[in-house]
């Protein structure tokens, strides 16, 4: 994206823009600030109202994926996965929001892990890691075939992988 696409999208005069945003990596790094700060007030508390069982805020957080998926015709990508993709060798600063952001979200599906019962000793991290990898990955076959069936297809394995920890731990 140039920074003329930039400023015709934004509806601003590049003087504005640029008092901000020196250059276009003072924007992508605000952008990316933006999403750190804002992970709660955007994704979960969206995902998460009137959810009180951990286990279900896990699936609620995903079946809002899947309606920004649905709403847009399977062409929505998470921003940050599409970024960190996009991105063939960021440098330092945007490499450590990139990871800042997954680290949120890992550790905000890691809670409602850490909150729920198993009946056997369950590692939350890798899990919640587990969770972001099937979502991400989901998300991007689905936008390649242009069809739900990945998204639906991964989240019910995940469902059927959660359910066998959580009945007999196998």
């Amino acid at each position: 994206t140039s920074m003329a696409d930039v400023l015709r999208r934004a509806e601003v005069h590049g003087g504005s823009l640029y008092h901000f945003f020196p250059g276009k990596q003072d924007l992508l790094l605000a952008v990316l600030d933006f999403y750190i700060t804002g992970i709660h007030q955007q994704l979960l508390e969206p995902a998460w109202e009137g959810v009180e069982d951990p286990i279900q805020r896990v699936w609620a957080l995903l079946a809002r994926y899947r309606s920004h998926i649905i709403a847009t015709d399977c062409s929505y990508g998470c921003p940050i996965g599409s970024l960190a993709l996009e991105i063939h060798e960021p440098d330092p600063p945007v490499r450590e929001r990139l990871a800042a952001n997954f680290e949120n979200w890992t550790v905000a599906v890691k809670q409602c892990l850490d909150a729920a019962q198993w009946p056997v000793p369950v590692d939350t991290r890798r899990l919640a890691e587990f969770v972001l990898t099937t979502m991400e990955g989901a998300v991007m076959l689905t936008r390649t075939y242009r069809s739900i069936e990945p998204y639906d297809t991964a989240v019910t394995q995940l469902r059927d992988y959660f359910d066998r920890l959580l009945a007999d731990g196998t």
